[in-house]
Order: C-alpha cells, then sequence, then structure tokens
C-alpha cells in the first residue's frame, strides 16, 4: 500500500497559520520594547543636567531627543518542495533445453545376433522471474523572517509637552 497519501497529509497539516500569529505577536513585542527603551532613554535625557553660564539644563531641553524606532514591514517567505516516486517492475525468463543421446551395447559372446541399443532423452526447463517495488519520498524546506525597521523623530506630541514642561520650570 503507498504512503504517499500520509505524506501529503503531512504536508498539508504545517503549521502556517500558527506560524503566521506568533510572527506577529513578535513584532508586536519588539515593537513594545523599541518604544520602552526610547522611553526610558528619554527620561534618562532628562535626568542629566549640564550647567553653562551658571545655569543648569537637563539634555532634553538643550534638543536631544531619544530616537524612535518603528516596524514598517515584515515579511515571511516559506518554501517547500516535495516530491514522491513509487515504481513496480517484474519480469521472468523461461528456457527449454533438450538433448539425445544414444548408447549401443553389441555383445560378441551371445547366441544371438541381436543388439541391444538404449536412447535416452533428457530435458530441462530453467525459470527466472523478478519483481520490484520501489516507494521513495524526499521532502526539502526553508523559510525566511525579514523585518524592517525604520528611525522615527519623536513624535510631535512628546515635543509639544517638553517645551510646555520646560516653560513651566522656567
Amino acid at each position: 500500500m503507498s504512503t504517499t497519501p500520509k505524506v501529503i497529509q503531512q504536508i498539508t497539516n504545517a503549521p502556517l497559520p500558527m506560524m503566521l500569529e506568533k510572527l506577529g505577536m513578535s513584532i508586536a513585542n519588539a515593537q513594545a520594547a523599541l518604544d520602552a527603551n526610547s522611553i526610558r532613554l528619554a527620561n534618562e535625557l532628562a535626568a542629566v543636567t549640564i550647567d553653562l553660564g551658571g545655569e543648569e539644563y537637563n539634555l532634553l531641553s538643550l534638543g536631544f531627543a531619544p530616537t524612535f524606532y518603528a516596524f514598517t514591514e515584515a515579511s515571511v517567505e516559506m518554501k517547500m518542495e516535495f516530491s514522491m516516486a513509487e515504481s513496480e517492475s517484474y519480469g521472468g525468463a523461461l528456457g527449454f533445453s533438450y538433448g539425445n543421446s544414444s548408447n549401443s551395447n553389441n555383445n560378441a559372446n551371445s547366441n544371438n545376433s541381436s543388439s541391444d541399443s538404449t536412447s535416452t532423452q533428457m530435458f530441462g526447463v530453467s525459470v527466472s522471474a523478478h519483481y520490484s517495488r520501489k516507494y521513495s519520498t524526499s521532502v526539502e524546506g526553508s523559510s525566511s523572517i525579514a523585518a524592517k525597521i525604520v528611525s522615527l523623530p519623536a513624535p510631535d506630541i512628546y515635543f509639544e509637552i517638553l517645551k510646555s514642561t520646560i516653560n513651566k520650570d522656567e
């Protein structure tokens, strides 16, 4: 019995929806981590102060700003190749051999002048048969995930709130 349907069933059961879901969740988690890092960096820039001309300024008020990053594109590429082959062969050969052999036996001491002769006939039959059934399968797969990350300026509302906070402090 051929196992071809089993192989096809295994290939069609590939967990593509689960892989796409995990890719989406991974990108969302990575984006959240990038945003959290930029916010942490903004807090550090606000905490560091520099004395200029007798006045203290934090790095944010001097124009330093954290860089924000965003995933603008993500792609997943999956390739799967499979091949199956099934072959069956059979054959045979039949051989037949035939031969004669004569044997004459003359008895000179005998009163009877008749001669005894025997004849032997031989034949042979050879039979050769073969049968083979071969099944082979090959499955190959590869995948790649690519994500494009670009740097973005801080959100405009961030700078507006920052300016209003600096103006309140003055």
